[in-house]
């Protein structure tokens, strides 16, 4: 691997004469960035090949318009244009998959009771009163509205615990998390968290697992989670602002 002062030679004189040979060698060089992505949105229901297939495609791209002289490394302007391109993949990819057909009934029986709930009492229904409606558990409610958005996230979703939005319980698939930069300052401010939070950094926004999964996983509630979450959150912003 060359060094970023290397590396930063290798991409003026690129801009300069466009040599394909150049372009390859810096690609070759930043492909672990694109390897790494790919194993973070692998599991998803689409294959590691293909999403490396994906990020190297948006590799070569970046490498293509990065100008060296705007006063950032490479990595950090890579990063998010690669991260865009496989949600933006994933986002074209759902809506080619077929649902099985289970789900499919109950997003549909789900999304008229709720109309319905919501015509008669003026509010939208909690997940408990779904599943009454329909007649499933409230587990088949939540699995069907994660495969497809039948009613609002912002719809009171009840558990034992405590009373949170269906958005606090199930996965962040828009991963707030990719909104710092993954840069050094970011990482040496990871290294900050106590082990517990950097625990749920790993959980929450690297493995996308929902709040009530990170607490099950801990031994703690999902509101431990949440406000530990927030904590993390306000910090990272605090330190990298």
């Amino acid at each position: 691997m060359i060094d970023n002062e290397r590396a930063m030679e290798l991409f003026r004189k690129y801009r300069q004469t466009g040599d394909i040979k150049i372009r390859n060698e810096l690609v070759e060089n930043f492909i672990w960035v694109a390897e790494i992505l790919s194993k973070k949105f692998s599991g998803r229901g689409v294959e590691y090949d293909d999403l490396l297939q994906i990020s190297s495609e948006a590799l070569i791209s970046g490498v293509e318009k990065y100008d060296p002289d705007l006063g950032f490394k490479f990595t950090t302007y890579v990063t998010p244009i690669i991260t865009g391109t496989i949600k933006n993949y994933f986002r074209d990819f759902s809506r080619t998959v077929r649902l099985p057909r289970k789900i499919y009934l109950t997003s549909n029986k789900i999304n008229e009771a709720s109309a319905k709930y919501y015509e008669e009492y003026g509010v939208k229904p909690t997940v408990k009163q779904l599943a009454q409606m329909v007649g499933v558990s409230q587990e088949e409610v939540i699995e069907a509205l994660e495969c497809k958005t039948t009613i609002s996230l912002d719809a009171k979703a009840v558990n034992k615990d405590t009373e949170n939005t269906l958005k606090d319980i199930i996965p962040d698939y828009n991963d707030r998390f990719d909104k710092f930069e993954m840069n050094d300052s970011l990482k040496v401010e990871l290294e900050k968290l106590e082990p517990v939070e950097r625990d749920i950094v790993e959980l929450r926004f690297l493995q996308n697992k929902s709040q009530t999964e990170v607490g099950k996983i801990l031994g703690v509630n999902q509101m431990f989670v949440s406000r530990a979450e927030r904590r993390i959150i306000k910090k990272l912003k605090e330190a990298l602002s």
